[in-house]
């Protein structure tokens, strides 16, 4: 029963503290949409558009004029994609599906307009801003200074989702070395990191690929001793 998992989904949401006649009007005025891994749902200055995410895994991330990429964040069942974009207007980010994903897609009119007469739902809407500030904080962070394992894990995914095409296998086209020099580290070390991803079963390595076997297991590596 898709309008049932949207329902429970949404009340496990940020947006579950609202009115419930509020929320009812939203899993009234939206729909689901499902996507294959690999599929990019939003690109760089499309128009504004609000989903909830019911399964699955999406990394939202930047592209510089030369062509690469960094991830900004990481969205997971239960969280809302694009209020930045409702607020603030079209956002200077992509957003990819690492898993098989299934969105609620939100009707923003409903939304804003909710926002605009209603004072719990703006505050609600202003701490949700607040929470992707520090979490872009963060990431940032674990980009900067986070330890071997966490950079590797990162740049497995950041790399790994570049290279994807819509249904296929989530595969890292890298070197060891090549890898090493990406996040600032002997080949040996990581060289140690990989042999322990794949002994929990994260990644599968070949010559010159890297499998991700579970992508939102080796999300977690990105931020388990980050926070």
């Amino acid at each position: 029963m898709a309008d049932q998992e949207a329902a429970q989904v949404l009340d496990r949401s940020f947006l579950g503290g609202l009115p419930r006649e509020l929320l009812d009007e939203l899993l009234a005025g939206g729909d689901r949409a499902d996507y294959p891994l690999g599929t990019t749902i939003y690109r760089d200055g499309d128009a504004p558009r609000a989903m909830l995410v019911l399964r699955g895994l999406l990394r939202v991330y930047m592209t510089s004029p030369e062509g690469r990429q960094v991830t900004v964040r990481y969205a997971r069942p239960g969280d809302v994609l694009g209020i930045a974009a409702v607020v603030g207007g079209p956002a200077d980010v992509s957003v990819q599906t690492l898993d098989d994903v299934s969105l609620f897609r939100i009707d923003r009119r409903i939304l804003t307009a909710a926002a605009k007469r209603d004072a719990r739902v703006s505050w609600a809407l202003a701490e949700e801003l607040n929470r992707r500030l520090y979490e872009t904080l963060q990431q940032t962070a674990v980009n900067a200074f986070g330890s071997v394992r966490q950079r590797v894990a990162t740049h497995l995914l950041d790399l790994a989702s570049a290279q994807q095409r819509p249904g296929a296998e989530l595969v890292a086209r890298v070197t060891q070395q090549e890898l090493s020099e990406a996040v600032g580290s002997s080949r040996e070390v990581v060289a140690r990191v990989l042999r322990d991803l794949r002994l929990e079963g994260l990644v599968a390595t070949g010559s010159e690929r890297i499998r991700v076997l579970d992508p939102a297991a080796l999300q977690e590596q990105c931020w388990s001793s980050a926070g």
